[in-house]
This record gives C-alpha cells, sequence and structure tokens, in this order.
C-alpha cells in the first residue's frame, strides 16, 4: 500500500469520525442509557457476587468496573451494528459506485469504521467511563504492561467487530432484506460476547467454548485484560486469538466480497 492509499483511508477515517460528531442528541442519549444499564447490570451482577461468593472470580468492584467497562465498549465496537448502509447500498444499486472507486472497496470501510468507532470511544466511551468512576469508583488496571495490552486488545476489538458486520452486510447480495440476519447476529454476538453477561458466570465448558469464538475478543477479552482476569501469558494468548480472528474475519471478507462482486444483483432494476 503506497503513501497516497494510507493518506486516502485515513482520510476517510478522518471525515467517518466528523460524521458521527454530529449526532451530538443520539451521543447524548447513547451516554445516559449505557450508564443506566451499567448501573443495572452492575447491581444484578453484585447481587450474585454476594448470593455465591467467588462467582466468576470478580470481587464485587471488578463486577461493577466489568459492567461499566462493557458499556462503554458497546458502542465501540458495534455490539448493535453500526447502520446498513453498505447493505442499503447493495439493494438500491448504489454499491456499483462504492465499486468503481480507484480504493479497494473492503479497507474503505474498515476506515469508515475505525473513525466511526474512534468518535464512539471518545465521545461515548470515556463519558461513561468518567460517570461510573464519579458513581462507583472503578478497578484500574495493575500495570502499565496491562494499560498496553488492553490498548491493543480494544484495537483488535474494532477489528473482530467490524469483520463480523462486513459479513453481515455482504449477505445483502443474496438476501435483499437483510434485517433477519442482523437480527440473528445482534443475538449471538450479545449472548457469546460477554456484553450481556460475563463468560466466567457461563458453565465452565460452555464459556470455555465461547471463548474460543470471535464474539468474546469483541468484549469479554478486553475486559478480561483490563480488570486483570487474565495476566501474562495467558493474557498475551488471549489477545493472540483476538488477532488470528481479525486476520480469518478479513480473509472470509474477502473472499465474500469477490464472490459476491462477481454478481452484483439490484433490487428493483
Amino acid at each position: 500500500m503506497g503513501i497516497q492509499s494510507v493518506r486516502l483511508y485515513a482520510e476517510v477515517a478522518k471525515r467517518s469520525f466528523r460524521r458521527w460528531s454530529t449526532y451530538r442528541a443520539a451521543t447524548i442519549a447513547g451516554i445516559f442509557t449505557n450508564s443506566i444499564f451499567g448501573f443495572i447490570r452492575a447491581s444484578v451482577l453484585v447481587a450474585v457476587v454476594q448470593a455465591r461468593p467467588g462467582a466468576g472470580g470478580l470481587s464485587v468492584r471488578g463486577f461493577v468496573t466489568f459492567s461499566v467497562l462493557t458499556q462503554a465498549m458497546m458502542a465501540y465496537v458495534g455490539i448493535f451494528g453500526d447502520g446498513d448502509e453498505i447493505s442499503e447500498r447493495v439493494k438500491t444499486g448504489d454499491i456499483v459506485c462504492d465499486l468503481y472507486r480507484p480504493a479497494d472497496f473492503q479497507l474503505w470501510w474498515l476506515s469508515a469504521d475505525v473513525g466511526r468507532g474512534a468518535f464512539q470511544l471518545l465521545g461515548r466511551g470515556v463519558p461513561i467511563l468518567v460517570v461510573g468512576a464519579l458513581v462507583y469508583g472503578l478497578q484500574a488496571p495493575a500495570s502499565i504492561g496491562a494499560i498496553v495490552l488492553f490498548a491493543v486488545s480494544l484495537s483488535l476489538a474494532l477489528l473482530i467487530g467490524f469483520g463480523v458486520r462486513f459479513l453481515m452486510h455482504l449477505s445483502a447480495f443474496w438476501l435483499f432484506d437483510t434485517r433477519g440476519t442482523k437480527q440473528l447476529v445482534d443475538t449471538v454476538t450479545m449472548f457469546a460476547s460477554g456484553a450481556l453477561v460475563p463468560l466466567s458466570l457461563f458453565p465452565t465448558a460452555l464459556g470455555d467454548a465461547m471463548r474460543l469464538l470471535p464474539f468474546a475478543g469483541m468484549v469479554q477479552t478486553p475486559a478480561d485484560v483490563f480488570l486483570g482476569s487474565v495476566t501474562g501469558a495467558e493474557a498475551v494468548a488471549q489477545v493472540a486469538l483476538q488477532l488470528a480472528w481479525a486476520a480469518v474475519l478479513f480473509g472470509l471478507g474477502r473472499l465474500v466480497m469477490t464472490s459476491a462482486t462477481r454478481r452484483v444483483v439490484i433490487q428493483g432494476g
């Protein structure tokens, strides 16, 4: 990739950031909603650990931090999707214009998602953490190394989230109405990522199986690294699994995109 290409995708990310920053009312509403749900989840998880001390391997403060942190991450990783722009463009036929651009289709939308994620992290995630810290007082990472590894894990979480959503959007080349697919993906993601219930509270066999799926890399793994639930070689292994899934999903997206663009079907003419 040449310097000009890097500048192009950087500009796409920057413009995407600016675009999402215009939705100020939605951002404020999201901060309020996520904070409230974070408090509700925290109360439920605290009740669980008080009824069953040691459940999930976290303290009361750890569960509170997990609840607030994961609420702060949801919009960033796109737990509830990032809109339906790609699938809508497939349905309307505008996707043809995208394919004619002198830019890689997948990298273009990845860059746009990086801009979206950056805004959601700074404009929505950070305020939620601040509110949580003021209300509860949150558990901080134990070391500088944990902070660095968390930053890497958080970045990979965004790539995994994009990979999952990109594949979902590409289904529009075969399914003109992707609402059912989106609902299915959103449900599985919520359940299997740890965004709803920490995977550490699942039955051992089920929780371990869930951790091997890409969805855990969107929420549970970054949270585990932040809280010190995994440390040392185990933490590095979990982040390496995130990297592997990000690469696999990118490759799958490339293959599906190649197949789809060979048979562009425009609904309605």
